[in-house]
């Protein structure tokens, strides 16, 4: 099934490319696959464009980049009906000035615009949303980029696919009647919420009855999957219910009898801000408290071996 253009160009590469191909070599030949005028261009249905958008909160602040951008109507809808400002991407160029065009119809040509452009050397920073129709392999192919870089926070969205060990935030079926492809006519949608660098060691100190207590904690991280240690004073616990969303950071660890420790912070680059409720029998504080890197790990889901290219 082919979908829109980095996705055709990604169906042309598997005819191309098939067999034992070497990853390096993969991502090499992509410049040189660029012939996609054998397939079918299949846009996403109105309705699933305003419920990817829904899903991903768009507002007048966002700034919204489609990959695949076909005729553009993920941008425009983002314009138009919720003031977001962005652009998509599509090699096809014809398809880029079909977009343009119906953007300046729309009344929205300032906001939303497109460019004939290959998603692999498009810089998308700005994003704070990012909107995706594309094949698995693609997926698994750009997953890197989008990790690598676009900021904490950033919400992705991806029409029928998913990014493999990267679990979605949230993920759906609903039904699309206008669908060309497929026979049951529905969609899923994927989200995710790109996750913080959080892995690594962490001190602070809090004053508890008077006297400065030491806390390290020690993260281990798997896309937005947290777990580890936190040592009060090196009496070591692991942390529970860790909860990693984007720059927001969450967990809890108990710190001996009927002694509890709730932390929720904002990671930003290498410092953690926030307040830790202690919990001490019937009685609660709440303090404020800010951590400092002092070791970088890297995170699991960069070990993970690159996807291997589409075959046949």
């Amino acid at each position: 099934m082919i979908l829109s253009t980095p996705v055709r160009q990604a169906g042309h590469i598997a005819a191309k490319f098939c067999g034992a191909l070497l990853f390096t070599g993969f991502f090499s030949a992509l410049a040189f696959a660029q012939d996609y005028g054998d397939t079918p261009y299949v846009p996403t249905p109105q309705n699933v464009v305003n419920k990817m958008l829904e899903v991903a909160k768009v507002g007048p602040k966002d700034y919204v980049i489609d990959l695949g951008s076909g005729d553009g109507r993920m941008v425009i809808t983002a314009a138009k009906k919720y003031g977001a400002r962005g652009f998509g991407v599509d090699l096809d160029k014809q398809l880029v000035e079909k977009a343009n065009g119906l953007a300046a119809k729309a009344g929205v040509a300032e906001h939303a615009r497109f460019y004939a452009r290959d998603l692999f050397e498009t810089d998308m920073r700005r994003a704070t949303v990012v909107t995706i129709y594309l094949l698995p392999e693609v997926n698994l192919m750009v997953r890197p980029k989008l990790l690598g870089t676009l900021k904490a926070g950033t919400r992705i969205v991806s029409h029928d696919y998913d990014m493999g060990e990267w679990t979605p935030d949230l993920s759906f079926t609903l039904n699309a009647p206008d669908k060309p492809v497929g026979r049951d006519h529905t969609s899923k949608v994927f989200y995710w919420v790109v996750p913080a660098k959080a892995s690594g060691k962490w001190h602070w100190q809090l004053a508890l009855d008077g006297k400065p207590r030491d806390f390290e904690l020690a993260l281990d991280q798997n896309f937005q999957n947290i777990e580890g240690t936190l040592s009060v004073d090196g009496r070591k616990a692991a942390i529970k219910d860790a909860k990693l969303n984007g720059e927001q950071i969450g967990f809890s660890v108990a710190g001996g009898a009927a002694l509890n420790y709730r932390f929720s912070g904002r990671i930003a680059d290498d410092a953690i801000t926030g307040e830790v409720s202690i919990v001490r029998g019937q009685t609660e504080q709440q303090l404020a408290w800010k951590a400092a890197r002092i070791e970088t790990w890297k995170p699991a889901h960069m070990f993970l071996p690159p996807p291997e290219p589409p075959r046949e």
